[in-house]
């Protein structure tokens, strides 16, 4: 899939074939793992349910502590964000309900004597992805972020089932497998000729990388739509409010006849 990218991205860019490149084999690859990352984030294209144990006596977990498979395996690199959460009983599942870090500090948090139990309601904290590898293919650290806390405080070991929103590995060979779901990997090559154009900084350049930006809209748009069904499509996600017209006080106004 590397290749299909880098061939994408050269033609949008017509860079020229060798000695005269205007942008190197490792520049476009750079490019295209940023946009890779970028279109996780936004599309939200990449989905697992991962699991982790919880920790008795302790409310906040890690997104690196996720467990969603093997990278080499599954092209997942890391979380990041967590959508919602259930845990194990029996053989069944049961719902923990979602709550922004505000309420759960105040109604949770607030607390000189907290209860122990199943766990019942969540609240992400920490901002960010897993902080697992890089996705550029650039640099050795990385950044341990984004958090949940959960309550009550667990009493015994519950598995939790999260369905995380993901990004997928840095490629760095042809033969590395890719996360992405087609279509969405059609707006790849836009995202990462805009990065490209950006580097010339140029007001030429520059103008033709806001038109690439545009292309990578609208195929990221072509995407949604089509992975989107036709039947109820209303009821999925990343599908614009068909009451929206109305919220925004927008009325059509047909012509009457006396």
């Amino acid at each position: 899939m590397l290749t299909y990218y880098q061939t994408q991205t050269a033609r949008l860019l017509q860079n020229p074939a060798a000695p005269i490149t205007l942008y190197s084999t490792t520049d476009l690859t750079s490019y295209i793992n940023t946009a890779r990352g970028q279109l996780c984030g936004e599309g939200q294209c990449v989905r697992v349910i991962g699991t982790i144990s919880t920790v008795i006596g302790q409310r906040n977990y890690n997104f690196s502590g996720i467990n969603i498979g093997t990278p080499s395996s599954t092209g997942v690199e890391g979380v990041i964000h967590v959508r919602r959460i259930m845990y194990n009983v029996g053989q069944g599942q049961k719902w923990m309900r979602p709550r922004n870090w505000e309420w759960f500090d105040l109604y949770k948090l607030n607390n000189p004597a907290p209860v122990s139990g199943a766990p019942q309601v969540w609240a992400q904290y920490a901002q960010g992805s897993a902080g697992i590898g890089s996705i550029t293919g650039e640099g050795t650290g990385s950044v341990s972020s984004g958090s949940f806390y959960i309550d009550p405080i667990p009493d015994m070991v519950y598995t939790l089932n999260c369905d995380c929103v993901c990004y997928p590995i840095s490629l760095v060979a042809d033969t590395d497998p890719e996360a992405i779901p087609y279509l969405w990997t059609d707006a790849v090559p836009f995202f990462a000729a805009y990065y490209a154009l950006l580097s010339s900084q140029t007001s030429a350049r520059m103008q033709d990388a806001q038109r690439m930006m545009e292309y990578y809209k609208l195929f990221v748009d072509r995407a949604r739509k089509a992975a989107t069904p036709d039947v109820n499509k209303y009821l999925y996600q990343q599908v614009p409010d068909p009451t929206t017209a109305n919220k925004i006080g927008l009325v059509a106004r047909g012509g009457g006849g006396g």
